[in-house]
């Protein structure tokens, strides 16, 4: 089952917590652990407590600290996206949201509210969150002072943005709508939208769309005077008391809130005994302005009356407060229980949660972004922690990685090298290394340098490799590195940033070798594209594979790509697709994935397919009608290494996506190789990733 939900807007004051109390109060029916969580707060500070999460967290009794509950405040946001710092809110939103995701069985994500500073990009926001997040979307919007035309149009356009980035809208809620234009409103959502996602129009509830007299005592900042208990009345209509008590009579509705200067005690008193008359509506409250209150003796005389409603005192002027309580939008409070079971009962009335349900459980991702890779790539990592060696330990780049791996506390680090060398470079260069959390080894000075040129020679000595030649080999960093995983003393090795491919990964080849039932080393790139995650293979290592090498690395590709969270969906390029082309080229990746499909049935794979069939699925439904892979691969293995080669760096140029790799597979143990113009954040992906390798062996 899918494991949670992104409830989102498109302008303040939706009336969403409908949306969110009916889906938490229905789900905690059918599992006992539900969390929830705002990614993005309305309040001034953080001293100041969200109050859609204190309603929820208190209503529900939802064990979860409210410190954990959101990941930021509305300025936060506009802060770190004024510095370019929008890649870091996703991270934190991820991870924030994954510690809970973890703790409960589902999780309902509400987001934010449209109100204040950067209300202006906070719709592309909700998009971005729930894309990262992998989560499907109820969308809502008001019907209120809209015609049909723009309620529609607004919500249509929406609906268009959200699928365009790849984001599953699985219900439309058209909220607030006048009952007698319910069934107008459901047929317009459904002229556009397909028949997978589910439509909902909601009425207007004015008991909810109405402020309570304690919304009104705050943000009129009076003082009460009599009625405290009653402070969770609902207003209905207001009025202003000033004409004579006889007529004024005659505008009391139900739930009137009178409106009326301190000093006129013949109003006061006549809507107090009209509230207790059964002849007229109950009334919810009376406001008195200017300051003015009733003379001793009136004050007297309602403080003895059997029934009371709140009264309230207030410095403003009478105009002035009538504008201030007519433009005072109501809110849902933890105390608010009439309100949250006004709210319940309406989606519940109105909103079929059987179909909404069915949606959820049968829910998947239909990928995986960037951030939520590397999120995930992180995690893997620190749950296993394992022993990573870096031959290179005089690189400034490795230094600066190897800082903010252990700061993280993801992996043990061993750099090889001269240690006052290394301290030397960390000093210079400002990197605050550690050493008592980083081991340093000079492969000379090891006590386990005699072991190792021992124990190579013996592994080597049918080459013709005597002693000398197994002592001097053991002085490279790279056969150093390589041994120490070799002998359990490390679990794997990345270098690659100072040394050339071939210098990296030949002590691997010549002494952990491959796996069983494995043939051929080869490499893949995780390719970071904008709105997904795909494994590009062979890239780096192999320049003109077989048919049996082309299969075997896609076979590899596949168990790699999995094993990393990505569902393998594999597309065997070529310069046509299907059967169209004729010639050599064509015929070896033909061959290639027939014995894919021979060897391991259980794959999706298509093939020979053109990039453009393959990851677009407009142009692969128009060539592979048929076809599961086609416009959805996420495994893509190149005919040839010219082709990958150049493929891969063209991608990452034009889109500025993040290549992570190469990553070598078929391996014993895991080695992996840099490029020499490597960043900081290439060598700390390839030490997680390693990482992650080590711990599947």
């Amino acid at each position: 089952m899918n494991k949670g939900i992104y409830i989102t807007t498109l302008e303040p004051h939706s009336g969403k917590s409908i949306i969110s109390l009916g889906i938490i109060n229905n789900l905690l029916g059918k599992t006992p652990r539900v969390g929830y969580f705002r990614p993005v707060i309305d309040v001034k500070n953080r001293k100041e407590k969200d109050n859609h999460i204190e309603t929820v967290l208190s209503y529900f009794d939802i064990k979860l600290p409210y410190k954990d509950s959101f990941a930021f405040t509305r300025k936060e946001i506009v802060e770190l996206r004024n510095k370019g710092k929008s890649g870091e809110i996703i991270d934190t939103i991820i991870e924030k949201y994954k510690k809970i995701e973890d703790a409960f069985d589902f999780v309902l994500v509400e987001g934010s509210d449209f109100t204040g500073e950067g209300s202006v990009f906070e719709f592309d926001i909700n998009i971005s969150i729930a894309k990262n997040l992998g989560l499907p979307v109820i969308l809502i919007a008001s019907g209120v002072d809209k015609e049909k035309d723009e309620l529609m149009g607004t919500l249509e356009l929406a609906y268009q943005l959200f699928v365009n980035k790849e984001v599953n809208v699985i219900a439309v809620v058209a909220n607030k709508i006048q009952p007698e234009n319910l069934k107008i409103a459901t047929e317009g959502l459904r002229d556009f939208l397909p028949e997978n996602v589910e439509v909902f129009s909601i009425p207007l509830i004015e008991t909810l769309a109405n402020p309570t007299i304690k919304e009104i005592v705050e943000e009129l900042n009076g003082k009460i005077l009599f009625g405290k208990e009653y402070l969770d009345n609902q207003t209905g209509a207001y009025g202003v008391g000033a004409m004579q008590l006889r007529n004024y009579l005659t505008h009391l509705k139900k739930d009137s809130l009178v409106i009326t200067p301190g000093d006129r005690a013949d109003i006061i008193l006549g809507v107090l005994q009209a509230n207790m008359s059964t002849n007229y509506p109950r009334i919810s409250g009376i406001i008195l302005t200017g300051g003015l209150l009733p003379e001793e003796p009136i004050l007297k005389l309602i403080d003895g009356l059997s029934e009371i409603v709140p009264i309230i005192s207030v410095e403003k002027g009478t105009f002035n407060v009538t504008n201030v309580v007519g433009a005072i939008k109501s809110n849902i409070y933890a105390d608010s229980v009439k309100k949250i079971r006004t709210s319940i009962n309406t989606f519940e009335k109105y909103v079929h949660i059987d179909s909404l349900a069915q949606k959820l459980i049968n829910f998947t991702p239909s990928g995986m972004t960037p951030r939520m890779f590397q999120y995930s790539l992180v995690k893997k990592a620190k749950k296993h922690k394992k022993h990573i060696v870096l031959p290179e330990g005089t690189d400034e780049r490795i230094l600066n990685a190897a800082c903010r791996l252990i700061s993280l506390k993801i992996v043990k680090i061993t750099l090889l090298g001269d240690k006052e060398k290394i301290k030397e470079i960390a000093l210079i260069n400002n990197i605050p290394l550690n050493l008592n959390k980083i081991n340093i080894i000079n492969p000379v000075e090891s006590e386990h340098f005699e072991e190792y040129v021992k124990t190579f020679y013996e592994l080597r000595k049918h080459k013709n490799i005597n002693m000398d030649v197994a002592r001097d080999l053991m002085t490279d960093v790279s056969y150093f590195g390589t041994m120490m995983i070799y002998k359990g003393h490390a679990d794997g090795m990345v270098s690659g940033a100072v040394h050339t491919t071939q210098h990296t990964i030949r002590p691997a080849l010549q002494f952990i070798k491959t796996k069983p039932n494995v043939s051929v080393v080869s490499s893949i790139f995780f390719m970071c594209l904008p709105d997904r995650v795909c494994v590009f293979g062979d890239c780096a290592i192999n320049p003109n594979p077989t048919s049996e090498q082309l299969a075997e690395i896609a076979i590899s590709s596949a168990d790699s790509s999995k094993a990393f969270g990505i569902e393998p969906k594999i597309a065997m390029l070529s310069y046509s697709s299907g059967t169209s082309g004729k010639g050599e080229d064509v015929e070896k990746v033909r061959k290639a994935t027939e014995i894919v499909k021979n060897m391991r049935p259980d794959l999706k794979i298509e093939g020979p397919i053109q990039y453009d069939a393959a990851v677009d699925a407009s142009i692969g439904k128009k060539k592979l009608p048929d076809s599961e892979v086609a416009g959805y691969a996420s495994v893509l293995i190149f005919p040839d290494l010219n082709t990958g080669n150049n493929t891969y760096k063209a991608v990452q140029r034009e889109t500025k996506a993040l290549a992570i790799g190469p990553i070598l597979q078929g391996l014993n143990k895991p080695v992996n190789d840099l490029s020499r113009g490597c960043t900081v954040d290439d060598i700390f992906n390839t030490v997680v990733i390693t990482a992650i390798q080590a711990s599947e062996i």
